[in-house]
């Protein structure tokens, strides 16, 4: 099945965002109509461009597939840092009542940050009853051994700044406003209360070869989620942060996995 995938606006910020690949986008196949609804999230700093060869996979086994773009990304590392994560968690919940009217159940994927914001739409009332929670790269702690301090250094530092390959420099920010940090801080807080009433069937995916965040908190939140079925897997050195996109030389078995879990759900 062929995925066919548009770029589209879910708010009137979409239309301003000047790259098309850092909109917001669906992509479904081309024989059927899906009952499966597929919301795909993103990671701080990043864009829905990280998720779209995901959300084309799926789209192919016949899923309708939606990433969203989380407020503050896609446009500049000053916006970011303006940005809450009310706003955040809103665009999640935006994308998956957009599924729900499509689809007959929503099964969410995240990447790092974007796990966690799926966790906290999940958590946060029964509105939001996701059918299961792909979680790629999730985290309970940042590797910068100061994040932890990001309200009080946000008045004296503005930005971390990181080295990004110009293939990829349209997609991310190679500053991360400390401003932002913060709101991961206040994300992880909220997480982290919220993970032992979660009973969503769940996937969870990390690598040893993280970079930025700390690997083994993925299986503290695999321990603490309150979900009767869950996976973990965990791969080798050689798997990056960003788990979706070519730079992971064990992105084809991200997919496998991925897809394996969203048919074990919609089987049951």
């Amino acid at each position: 099945m062929k995925a066919n995938l548009k770029t589209i606006t879910l708010n009137d910020e979409d239309g301003s965002i000047p790259l098309p690949e850092n909109r917001p986008f669906v992509v479904s196949g081309d024989r059927c109509e899906a009952s499966t609804g597929i919301l795909l999230i993103h990671g701080f700093t990043g864009s829905p461009w990280e998720m779209r060869e995901i959300g084309c996979h799926l789209a192919e086994q016949g899923h309708l597939c939606l990433g969203v773009r989380l407020p503050g990304h896609g446009t500049s590392a000053a916006d970011l840092a303006d940005r809450s994560l009310e706003e955040w968690v809103e665009s999640v919940e935006q994308g998956y009542r957009y599924l729900q009217q499509k689809t007959e159940r929503v099964i969410g994927i995240g990447l790092s940050t974007g796990a966690l914001l799926l966790l906290a739409t999940a958590g946060r009332n029964n509105n939001f009853d996701f059918a299961g929670l792909a979680l790629l790269s999730p985290y309970l702690s940042l590797r910068q051994r100061l994040a932890g301090s990001a309200f009080w250094l946000r008045h004296f530092v503005r930005y971390h700044r990181r080295p990004i390959r110009d293939s990829v420099a349209s997609y991310y920010y190679a500053e991360r406003p400390l401003a932002g940090v913060h709101q991961i801080n206040r994300l992880l807080r909220r997480v982290r209360k919220q993970l032992a009433s979660i009973e969503t069937p769940a996937m969870i995916a990390c690598a040893a070869g993280d970079r930025t965040v700390r690997p083994e908190s993925a299986i503290e939140l695999y321990n603490r989620l309150g979900s009767a079925k869950k996976e973990y897997y965990r791969f080798r050195n050689e798997v990056p942060h960003v788990l979706t996109t070519a730079d992971n030389p064990r992105q084809q078995e991200i997919l496998r996995i991925s897809s394996n879990f969203v048919d074990s759900v919609t089987s049951r």
